[in-house]
């Protein structure tokens, strides 16, 4: 991620799963170590009554797919498109299988989907390909028992910032006939929002060259009172994305007089932020209950406001 500090050393009395899977990540082991890891965090929070439908195609012309998650017999649920993070370099949607599974488990449909890497494509691309998934959940979610009246797009750190552009700039889903304020609520863990100027040459490839190029990928840029309700989590011990990311796109909102919720998290890190949403390191930081407070409460908004028409 775009940073110029290194990420912090586990804390000692973390359980010895989470330690390894943090030290891995922030030495930056290779994929298949991180598969690895990954591999032993799924099989540790495997919920058996969740349905899996996996390598579900949304963009052929690419061979992207999804997996989607639910519990049987769901019917007008609400829908959570779920983007992993990865410094936009790395990542395969079967890794977060229990993401899917923690919120599936609380009754809402969940789409994990691929999208194309960096240095096979820059920012055009991947966010292409985000806006893809998205406009084919909201035209397919009823097939497996989703609402998609009530379309909440998630990420974490990379998947945070695809998320939160498709939230904000609208340019990205006019394509599809979509905008960002028929989404009920983005939530975001850990993104970068607000990351410029940058130095690593890699992101510079990534977002271009000058400043009215980077500009273009950077969420606060954007906030003009027309997005939906935002639920921002952040741990305050994160060096590889820093806070004050999530401080100023919370800003970015109030100014608008839009809808932001804050959730800081003390001492939590990172990577600690995303594994708490397992079953084994919920302990660590409340952000899948803050998460299913948060899409409860603008569905029954959502409701309230159908009803009254």
């Amino acid at each position: 991620m775009p940073s110029d500090h290194h990420a912090p050393s586990p804390r000692p009395r973390r359980s010895g799963l989470l330690a390894a899977i943090l030290l891995a990540l922030s030495a930056g082991l290779l994929t298949g170590c991180q598969a690895t890891l990954f591999a032993g965090l799924n099989a540790t929070s495997h919920h058996g009554d969740v349905i899996v439908d996996r390598d579900v195609t949304f963009d052929a012309e690419h061979g992207l797919a999804m997996d989607i998650y639910r519990l049987p017999h769901t019917e007008h649920a609400p829908v959570v498109v779920y983007f992993y993070g990865g410094s936009w370099k790395s990542g395969k949607r079967q890794w977060y299988r229990f993401v899917g599974e923690a919120l599936a488990k609380r009754g809402l449909v969940v789409m994990i989907p691929d999208y194309r890497l960096w240095p096979k494509v820059k920012l055009d691309g991947f966010m292409r390909d985000g806006a893809r998934a998205l406009a084919w959940t909201h035209t397919h979610a009823g097939e497996y028992g989703g609402d998609n009246n009530e379309l909440f797009v998630m990420g974490h750190s990379a998947g945070a910032h695809i998320a939160a552009l498709l939230a904000t700039d609208a340019h990205w889903l006019a394509d599809d006939s979509m905008q960002p304020r028929q989404l009920a609520g983005f939530i975001g863990l850990a993104g970068p929002y607000d990351f410029l100027p940058l130095k690593d040459p890699d992101f510079v490839d990534m977002f271009g060259p000058t400043h009215e190029a980077q500009l273009r990928s950077q969420p606060v840029h954007f906030v003009n009172g027309d997005e939906p309700p935002m639920l921002l989590m952040q741990g305050t011990t994160d060096k590889i994305v820093w806070p004050r990311n999530t401080l100023s796109l919370a800003a970015a909102m109030r100014r608008e007089h839009e809808p932001v919720e804050v959730k800081l998290y003390p001492g939590i890190g990172h990577f600690a932020l995303l594994f708490s949403l397992s079953g084994q390191f919920r302990s660590k930081a409340p952000a899948l209950n803050d998460t299913v407070d948060f899409i409860h409460a603008q569905v029954m908004q959502r409701r309230q406001a159908a009803s009254a028409l």
